[in-house]
């Protein structure tokens, strides 16, 4: 078993690697495309559009380079944590800082992976939670740096879920399909009455879908603990943020990460969660 989790670590790093590429490109890509679409709306209409713009970095296959002197960064600089700490934090070439993100979502990754594995066996349960670890650290990442939680995020993990628990995976069917509609319209709900009781928005939609899609995994009866542990989360970070830091209360923080880090521990440790709060669990 140690083998296994040794292995599954390393890849999990592997992967916190490429988390780290689409939490940095997917957002400029995105908004590429948005005005590209928009360019070309102009056009249709018979306005005279924007000069086009070059398309950013593609996600899978342009090669890693330093943000700040665009020098490629070399394979072996490139490799997960150990790249970072053999440049001692900086680029080999302008000496320019590194984030220090890069580390922290490939160990993140790393040792969700080996939770994973540790907690489901060597099964098919693993490799789906996995699958949506990967997905909750990717859309967490780009929520905490733009408040922006894209479809190409949440809707495939919502599409996901469903169909996995076409055999009952972590959720019945029934339960899934439930799940969906009352995380999607729980928040949604909240989103409007917020609004209409202050003038003010206090989500966005990528939210909504965000618990929809962790309903799709795990059933409506996770919808409870899901919010419960992420209101916890969000309080605790909210307010060292405040202190540490001196943010206002008027700045705007992204709620999904909160939201992700409670699905996740309730999809690897509901069985543990429920005993400390009976009324949590998953379907």
């Amino acid at each position: 078993m140690a083998a296994w989790l040794i292995a599954v670590g390393a890849f999990g790093s592997l992967i916190g690697s490429f988390l780290n590429v689409v939490i940095l490109r997917l957002p400029p890509r995105l908004e590429w495309g948005w005005r590209a679409q928009a360019r070309e709306v102009l056009v249709d209409s018979g306005e005279t559009p924007p000069i086009g713009e070059q398309a950013p970095p593609g996600i899978v296959w342009e090669s890693s380079f330093c943000p700040t002197c665009k020098t490629p960064i070399k394979p072996w600089d490139n490799i997960p944590l150990l790249g970072f700490a053999l440049l001692r934090g900086r680029c080999r070439q302008c000496k320019s800082p590194i984030s220090w993100q890069y580390p922290l979502v490939e160990l993140m990754t790393a040792l969700a992976f080996v939770a994973c594995l540790w907690i489901f066996g060597p099964t098919r349960e693993a490799a789906l939670a996995m699958v949506c670890t990967g997905f909750l650290i990717a859309g967490s990442g780009i929520d905490a740096r733009t408040q922006l939680l894209p479809d190409v995020i949440t809707l495939p993990l919502l599409w996901l879920g469903l169909l996995i628990n076409t055999q009952s995976v972590f959720a019945t069917p029934v339960d899934a399909i439930i799940g969906a509609a009352a995380g999607y319209l729980s928040l949604w709900t909240v989103f409007w009455l917020f609004k209409l009781l202050t003038g003010k928005e206090g989500m966005g939609y990528g939210d909504f879908k965000l618990l929809a899609a962790l309903g799709a995994w795990l059933g409506w009866q996770s919808l409870l603990g899901i919010i419960l542990l992420s209101s916890v989360v969000g309080v605790v970070v909210g307010g060292s943020l405040m202190a540490l830091r001196g943010r206002g209360r008027d700045v705007p923080m992204p709620f999904g990460p909160f939201l992700a880090a409670a699905g996740w521990l309730m999809l690897v440790f509901s069985e543990q969660i429920a005993r400390w709060i009976p009324l949590v669990r998953i379907g």
